[in-house]
């Protein structure tokens, strides 16, 4: 099983992705994609077209390591941020869609600006310019909001509610699209 985490950044999927792992009742290996950015050397003087193709090259690649290990029987917890209609698309190739299940993580504008400026290892406006493209899809099979609900009480509500997940799955019913009908993030 695929648990995907997606949301703006600041939005809290790290948070919960910390208090769920510890209640799942089974092994689960956590994937947030920002370790992937951290693993990587960047030469300070990289242009930026030759920093977007490494960027793009990174998140290609942790695709196929969260598809990997998947495939290798492994259960995964995935963070990350669905910011580009391409990432969904390359996803979407990659895993299994009745294994994944999507999890909105939402979180009021005020909030995620409070938390990015108490961060201060994020870009001012980031999550703002993430909003309306992370969720243009706009399919998922359960959402939580991290301004209203905490950290650990999301983290519970995704433990209860994967031995009830639908069918089809979000990721199955994104998968029946056309890549022209999935909205441009």
């Amino acid at each position: 099983m695929i648990i995907f985490l997606n949301g703006t950044s600041s939005s809290g999927k790290t948070s919960i992705a910390r208090e769920l792992l510890p209640i799942l009742g089974d092994t689960y290996f956590s994937l947030p994609v920002d370790a992937f950015h951290a693993m990587r050397t960047t030469p300070p003087d990289l242009g930026p077209d030759r920093l977007a193709d490494v960027l793009k090259r990174t998140w290609m690649g942790f695709h196929r390591a969260v598809a990997g290990m998947a495939a290798a029987g492994n259960n995964v917890l995935v963070d990350h941020v669905l910011s580009e209609r391409w990432r969904l698309l390359d996803c979407l190739a990659l895993f299994a869609p009745a294994d994944v299940v999507l999890v909105g993580v939402r979180c009021p504008l005020p909030e995620l600006e409070r938390r990015e400026r108490e961060r201060g290892d994020r870009p001012p406006g980031l999550a703002a310019r993430q909003m309306a493209q992370v969720h243009a899809h706009g399919l998922y099979d359960i959402e939580c909001d991290t301004g209203t609900t905490s950290a650990l009480d999301c983290a519970r509500r995704i433990r209860d509610f994967l031995p009830h997940r639908p069918t089809p799955t979000a990721f199955e019913r994104l998968k029946l699209l056309p890549p022209r009908g999935i909205p441009a993030a």
